[in-house]
């Protein structure tokens, strides 16, 4: 049986600390058979969304485990950065993980320690039973996962924004990404995330955080203003998320014929 002893690079962390714009989508359907289909639209990033969508431990490694098949490069969201979550997340075989709600420099700290094995971190060993070594065959897995894992951290509140820099700054954090719907909650303008003083506090946060030398990333479905945050200088961006793709071309599909039945 042959063996191999190196872990598989993280080709997400390597674009981000290359620049490389990264366009993604959100997965909320939580299915194993729509992830394949969009694996095959030419994203170069997925996110597995376990916050707001129904993805347990078992969908989001059915995910993995298809997505594994294709050059498109896997992010799981977690509902919230608890390191036990993190360890059994990362032995599915995730290598970058996105966690929302992250408010200080202190809490981000934690997070990175939790990602990476002693003495750098405080991850538990126990790869050899499961699919991030494959079992044992990534011979090196223990000496290697550290330099291949990605934190991105979530700032989407005001408080948050006021600790960006110092965020930023944490070591081993690979990329802020902004959440704009929280963001806008938090500045008193919920469900208007393309408030004009949202818009700036995005803005000017994508600048702090690719100043401090890190990847900025946000989700933004409105074309014009994604746009405006590449420009920004954001480099991984989602811009759109199945569900909300499967409901428009669903319902325009639906009013047209309605509308022809009625005219006739």
């Amino acid at each position: 049986m042959s063996t191999h002893t190196s872990t598989p690079r993280n080709l997400f962390k390597q674009a981000l600390k290359q620049h490389q714009q990264q366009i993604g989508l959100w997965l909320a359907l939580a299915d194993a058979y729509s992830t394949e289909l969009l694996a095959n639209a030419g994203f170069d990033w997925l996110v597995i969304d376990g916050e707001h969508a129904p993805n347990d431990l078992r969908g989001t490694l059915s995910a993995l485990q298809v997505l594994a098949a294709y050059s498109v490069q896997p992010v799981v969201r977690l509902p919230h950065g608890d390191a036990n979550l993190i360890k059994q997340v990362l032995e599915l075989g995730a290598q970058t993980l996105l966690i929302p709600m992250v408010e200080s420099a202190q809490q981000a700290a934690e997070l990175v320690r939790a990602m990476r094995y002693p003495p750098q971190g405080i991850r538990g060993v126990g790869s050899f039973i499961a699919r991030s070594s494959r079992w044992g065959t990534y011979a090196r897995y223990l000496h290697e996962a550290n330099e291949e894992v990605c934190l991105l951290v979530q700032v989407e509140t005001q408080s948050a924004l006021q600790q960006l820099e110092a965020i930023v700054q944490t070591d081993g954090v690979d990329g802020v990404f902004i959440g704009p719907a929280d963001l806008s909650a938090s500045m008193g303008y919920l469900g208007q995330s393309d408030h004009p003083e949202v818009v700036t506090a995005i803005e000017k946060a994508i600048r702090t955080i690719v100043a401090g030398g890190k990847a900025a990333g946000i989700l933004c479905a409105d074309e014009a203003l994604a746009r405006r945050y590449i420009a920004a200088g954001a480099s991984f961006v989602a811009v759109g998320v199945d569900t909300s793709l499967l409901m428009r071309a669903a319902r325009q599909l639906a009013e047209k014929y309605k509308v022809d039945t009625a005219a006739s």
